[in-house]
């Protein structure tokens, strides 16, 4: 099943899409929820992001290659950062960049995206997939100059627009073993299977609920495969006009195009 967030009439609802067309739901997905004899067709309605998490956890350095173009060593544990609300941004909406003086440096990062379901703490990993709603597509796009100058990763990660998630949840999934491709301007850029993650989506969700609630529709980035930009020589970094997609076998296509304000 997908599930979808989206604008029509002046108002924004969930959904059920099946072909092209949409069902509204109502009530609470994670919890009590009916489909309604309300129909649209998806050509009519304007996409969301497909949650609106209370959290957006991320996972770096979970491709070996891409580790590797960073030129570090496998962690020994997840590593976790977390991007701000702000940072969301919806499939299909042109995504400013930063002002040239702030950062030139904004690269794209095609993921996985898990949406968490159901409160999970302490959870076995061997019971973990039974705490998530669905999946869907996410760019971590990067400021990577402020990433390096911090030391940290939330700032350059948490700028207006850099976190499109969508098109929509897909409820029925296995993500073992997924095609995940990043394309900028049509060419394939990054290109993996999740089965080549080093911690799985079944061992982060039960890694990250020791001791911290995962609350529903929290949502888990879980890394992203070789062929980032700046690890490219030379480096390739977001411009005015660039057009990336996130491509991940079951789900779907997140396509975000992005802009410069005030440049024509």
């Amino acid at each position: 099943m997908r599930i979808i967030r989206f604008h029509h009439g002046g108002q924004s609802h969930y959904g059920v899409l099946e072909g092209e067309r949409v069902s509204v739901l109502t009530g609470d997905i994670f919890a009590d929820w009916r489909v309604t004899s309300t129909h649209y067709d998806l050509a009519e309605v304007t996409l969301l992001v497909p949650v609106q998490p209370p959290s957006i956890l991320c996972i770096g350095k979970n491709y070996k290659a891409h580790i590797e173009e960073f030129k570090s060593k496998p962690p020994a544990a997840p590593i976790l950062f977390i991007k701000a609300a702000n940072s969301l941004h919806d499939p299909g909406a042109p995504a400013p960049l930063p002002a040239p003086e702030l950062t030139t440096q904004i690269d794209y990062e095609a993921e996985l995206a898990v949406v968490i379901g159901r409160p999970a703490r302490n959870v076995p990993e061997e019971k973990a997939l039974d705490y998530v709603f669905g999946y869907t597509c996410a760019n971590d796009v990067t400021a990577r100059d402020w990433q390096a100058q911090d030391g940290q990763w939330a700032r350059g990660k948490s700028l207006d627009g850099f976190c499109p998630i969508g098109p929509w949840i897909e409820t029925e999934l296995d993500p073992a073993d997924l095609r995940i491709e990043g394309r900028l301007n049509g060419a394939v850029m990054q290109s993996s299977r999740t089965s080549m993650l080093i911690f799985s989506v079944p061992y982060l969700i039960s890694y990250l609920s020791r001791g911290m609630t995962l609350l529903p529709g929290t949502v888990l980035l879980t890394g992203t495969p070789s062929g980032v930009g700046f690890a490219r020589t030379p480096p390739v970094f977001l411009c005015h006009g660039d057009v990336y997609e996130v491509d991940i076998e079951g789900i779907g296509v997140l396509t975000n195009s992005f802009f410069l304000p005030g440049k024509d």
